[in-house]
């Protein structure tokens, strides 16, 4: 029952008594101002269960969505600290040893400096390479400049990943300043080598490849002159 229709029942009992004589216009006056009283403090009571019926609804709403927000902020924290963490143990890359599709050959320094020494010192060095590719690597041969530089090339093939010693002497009896080269001739292929090709078999056409390449390597330094031998003393006669 709506407070309008209780409204209208009460007023109409009213006016029904008053035609019966049963209430005076006093009292009539006191009865209407009575049911105003009454309908008016339902309506307000109505009103304040109606609000605050409505604030306990907002205030598990907002509880409901802070609750659904704080665990969204969660997930998506875990999932950073996942992937993060992911990020920090992922498998590193292995590094790649093969430069090409073939013998490869890397060296740790492709020039040997002497520096100065003595007349006559040790003449002996050695180049120390690496096969850095995916096939074995064959030296064929190493050739100097000239006579006083002699190299020595590996005798067995070096196998992909595996390192090698290419040795020299030097004739350290040659005195003064020194420049001279090393070519190694081998099956390596890649940037850093010379491919070898023969001349074209028909006029205008392209070097025929040979399937082998040469690298130069180059030693210098400077041999010093031996200290001239010391003049005896002449005696001095009286």
């Amino acid at each position: 029952m709506t407070i309008d229709l209780i409204f209208k029942i009460e007023f109409t009992n009213l006016i029904i008594s008053f035609q019966k004589k049963e209430l005076n216009k006093f009292k009539l006056f006191l009865r209407i101002f009575f049911v105003f009283g009454m309908i008016f403090s339902l309506d307000l009571l109505v009103k304040f269960l109606i609000l605050k019926k409505m604030k306990k609804i907002l205030l598990l709403a907002t509880l409901a969505i802070f609750s659904v927000t704080a665990v969204n902020a969660q997930k998506s924290k875990a999932k950073k600290t996942t992937k993060a963490v992911a990020a920090k143990v992922e498998t590193p890359k292995t590094a790649k040893t093969s430069t090409s599709d073939g013998a490869g050959m890397v060296f740790e320094n492709e020039t040997i400096d002497y520096g100065t020494i003595p007349h006559n010192a040790d003449g002996n060095r050695e180049f120390v390479l690496t096969n850095n590719g995916n096939k074995a690597l064959v030296i064929e041969s190493t050739q100097g400049s000239c006579g006083c530089t002699v190299p020595t090339k590996p005798e067995k093939p070096i196998q992909p990943g595996e390192k090698g010693i290419i040795k020299v002497h030097y004739a350290t009896d040659r005195v003064g300043a020194f420049t001279k080269t090393v070519t190694v001739t081998s099956n390596a292929v890649g940037s850093n080598v010379t491919p070898v090709t023969t001349p074209a078999t028909t006029p205008g056409g392209a070097p025929v490849p040979t399937g082998k390449s040469t690298k130069v390597l180059t030693i210098k330094g400077t041999v010093l002159p031996d200290a001239p031998a010391a003049t005896p003393a002449t005696e001095t006669k009286s």
